[in-house]
This record gives C-alpha cells, sequence and structure tokens, in this order.
C-alpha cells in the first residue's frame, strides 16, 4: 500500500503561528495541536457545510468530530440559521427581561425529557454540570460528590488541578464507569453526606473505548441513589437529542432526579440546559444563585427550537442510528480482517477507533500512522475523542470513510513496527 502524500497545510502552519503569539496554546483546550497530529492535521477551519469541512489552504474533510458534538443536522443548517436570523431580525435576543421564547422551549424539553419537570438554561456543559451540583447540595444540605466521568473545566470537576486550591475539590470522589461496587465502597464511607452522584449515562474516557452501560448497571446506580437519599445527576451533554430525543436516560429506562444537556440540542448555537424534579430545581429559586448576562439571549433558545422540530419531523436519530449501525459493523469487520490492534467501540450515533494498548508501547505509534493516512485522505477524526454521526452523513461519505479506514489498517499491516 503506497503511502498518501502530506496535504498542503502553509496556510494553517502560519497562522498557528500567529496564534501562539497571540493566544496561549494558539487555541483552546481540546483544540490544540498536540491533541491531534502535529503538523498532518489543520489548525484552523474556514468553512463548512453538511457534512463537509473546509480549512484555510482549502482542503476539504468528511467531518466526523461534529464540532465535538453539537453539529447532529449539519453544518450551515439553513432553516435553523434562518430561525435565529428572524429572532435577530424581527424581536432581537439581549434585553433586561427575558422574552417568551425560553417557556417555549422549556415546555418541549418538559414534554420529551423523563427527567424534566423544571428546566434552567444556560451556555455551556460545565456551568450545567457545576449548577446541578449547587442544587444538589441546596437541596440535601450534603456536601459530597461521587463523579464517574467528565464534567466540564471548572474548580471541583477539572481533571488539571493546575491553579486550583485542593480544598475546592477535596470533598469530590472519582468511581469507575460500570463497576458497581467502586461506587458502593465510597456510598458507604460516605453516604450520609452525599449530595449527588453525577455520571456520564454512557461512558466516554479520554482516549480509551466507549463503554456502554452493562445490564443493571445504571439501574444499581439509581437504586443506590435511593438507598443513601441523595441526588443522580445524568451528564447527558454527550448524549442528549443524539442517542433518543429524550437523551441516554429514554434509551436505557433509568430516570435521574437532575440531568445536564448541550452541545445537539442546538446544532452548535451556545446553549446548555439543567432539567430535573421540580422539587429539586425549585431551590434556584431564593436558596441557590445562578445568574449571568447572556443565559437568556433568545437566539440558542431559536435555534434549540428548530433543531427540536426537524429532529423530530426528520426522523433524524433513526437515520443517525442506521447509518451508523452499518458503519460499526463495516469498521468491526475491517479490524477482524486486519489485526493490527486496531479496537471500534462505541454505539451508532458516537464511534470510536482506538488501539490495544502493548507493553512496548507500539500503540502509541499505531495510532499516530492510523490518523495520519485517515487525514491525509481527508477524513477528520480525532485520535483522542470519540466521534459523531449526523444526519449530513450520505452513504456515500460513510463508504468512502470505510475505504480510507481500511487502507489505513493496510499501511499499519505492511509497517514493520
Amino acid at each position: 500500500m503506497s503511502e498518501v502524500g502530506k496535504l498542503n497545510l502553509e496556510k494553517s502552519m502560519s497562522e498557528v503561528a500567529r496564534g501562539y503569539e497571540l493566544t496561549p496554546g494558539a487555541v483552546l483546550g481540546i483544540r490544540r495541536p498536540y491533541n491531534f497530529v502535529e503538523g498532518e492535521y489543520p489548525n484552523y477551519f474556514e468553512s463548512g457545510k453538511g457534512s463537509r469541512i473546509i480549512d484555510l489552504d482549502g482542503n476539504e474533510y468528511i467531518d466526523y468530530l461534529c464540532a465535538y458534538g453539537p453539529i447532529i443536522m449539519g453544518y450551515c443548517e439553513e432553516e435553523i440559521d434562518e430561525a435565529v436570523i428572524k429572532q435577530i431580525r424581527d424581536k432581537g435576543f439581549c434585553f433586561s427581561l427575558t422574552q417568551s421564547i425560553q417557556n417555549r422551549l422549556a415546555e418541549k424539553m418538559v414534554e420529551i425529557i423523563p427527567s424534566a419537570e423544571q428546566v434552567i438554561f444556560l451556555k455551556t456543559g460545565s456551568a450545567a454540570a457545576t449548577l446541578a451540583v449547587r442544587l444538589a447540595r441546596g437541596y440535601t444540605d450534603k456536601t459530597k460528590i461521587m463523579r464517574c466521568g467528565y464534567h466540564g473545566w471548572h474548580d471541583w470537576c477539572v481533571e488539571v488541578k493546575g491553579g486550583i486550591p485542593e480544598k475546592l475539590y477535596e470533598d469530590v470522589y472519582s468511581f469507575k464507569y460500570n463497576d458497581l461496587a467502586s461506587l458502593e465502597e465510597l456510598l458507604f464511607e460516605h453516604g450520609n453526606d452525599t449530595a449527588a452522584i453525577i455520571i456520564t449515562p454512557v461512558g466516554h474516557p479520554l482516549g480509551n473505548k466507549i463503554e456502554e452501560p452493562k445490564p443493571g448497571f445504571l439501574e444499581g446506580v439509581r437504586e443506590l441513589a435511593d438507598k443513601y437519599n441523595t441526588i443522580l445527576i445524568f451528564d447527558e451533554i454527550r448524549t442528549g437529542f443524539r442517542v433518543a430525543l429524550g437523551g441516554a436516560q429514554e434509551y436505557y429506562g433509568v430516570t435521574p432526579d437532575l440531568s445536564l444537556f448541550g452541545k445537539a440540542m442546538a446544532n452548535g448555537y451556545a446553549i446548555a440546559a439543567v432539567a430535573g424534579k421540580k422539587e429539586v430545581m425549585k431551590k434556584a429559586e431564593h436558596d441557590v444563585f445562578v445568574s449571568s448576562t447572556f443565559f437568556p439571549n433568545s437566539l440558542s433558545f431559536a435555534a434549540a427550537l428548530k433543531t427540536i422540530e426537524l429532529l423530530q419531523s426528520k426522523k433524524v436519530l433513526e437515520y443517525i442510528w442506521e447509518k451508523g449501525s452499518k458503519f460499526l459493523e463495516d469498521i468491526k469487520a475491517l479490524t477482524a480482517k486486519y489485526p493490527v490492534g486496531a479496537e471500534v467501540s462505541g454505539i451508532p450515533p458516537m464511534p470510536y477507533i482506538t488501539f490495544q494498548r502493548d507493553k512496548a508501547k507500539t500503540y502509541k505509534e499505531k495510532r499516530t500512522d492510523f490518523y495520519t493516512q485517515l487525514i491525509r485522505r481527508r477524513v477528520f477524526m480525532q485520535p483522542y475523542h470519540h466521534g459523531y454521526i449526523c444526519y449530513r452523513h450520505t452513504d456515500e461519505d460513510l463508504n468512502y470513510t470505510v475505504k480510507a479506514i481500511e487502507e489505513s489498517l493496510v499501511y499499519i499491516e505492511e509497517k514493520d513496527y
């Protein structure tokens, strides 16, 4: 298998050099060059449409990162953008008081999400996770938090501890996904002072395989929350409006007390939400404080309402599950055909390709080579983060990607490690 030539990234490399002078790391967090393959991936995008994105050098890619999850329909989705433009043109979006479109969106969420009796809207998943924890502590008058998964960059949960005093996270304890015993052990020790258990209902640890809940796991977490009179929070920032319209809680049939939504609910417009039982949510009326100048801005409300309308009318999630299921099956067949250590995990809306760890640590080189070959074939996936399927991914896109994956696996098979 001949190696595919490197893409022309001259403008992108020049722009990232400029970015390093202006912004720490050039760009923020997980978008930084070292989270891809440096020198092989573009660092900035110029535009996008449907399932495709274009970088500064004019290279076009089939995108499976979907802006890290918000793009559920496709880029530049006309009906959604027009709903936002209409809101700007006809009514405006930033006022001293809240526009009633907030209530329309809240009613829709209460209608479709099992845990939703009331809703609070914010702008980011990190803010939603922090508010949910604050509500749980305010409602229970307890302190400790049991966590599983990524829940944002705020002090209580961020994984990189630089600049954060230990006292700000000393009451937060981690347990393992799909390991009910690890949670039971923590609750046996701290249960009487546990305000909340917060968990991603589908496990997606950074750089590792995605895990679905084992039979009885989420049900067991629910039972433990009830046993210790603690609030169960589902972090559905990634799974909400993608696994099912009502989130993973609808799909797996386990209802939390509070749940977090964001990303896909507005197809890229900045919004997040905490939804949950009225008795817990009402703590935010007087006892638990939440406020922001920009949380009530209505542009994201308009985008979310239109996105949800399209998800329902076009049966988008049925399409994504159908296309994603075949895509996963095709990739799994390839990893069996070419046993080079590649592993496929995830669920149809959220596929991921990782490499089995070995003592010689050749998996790191294989991972780099694999994703280098993919990006050179203009397939945009992330080495350390799972992908997504969106509505605008066509059969042609998916078939081309399967072929590119096969060619990349053949490259690894033929290389001497």
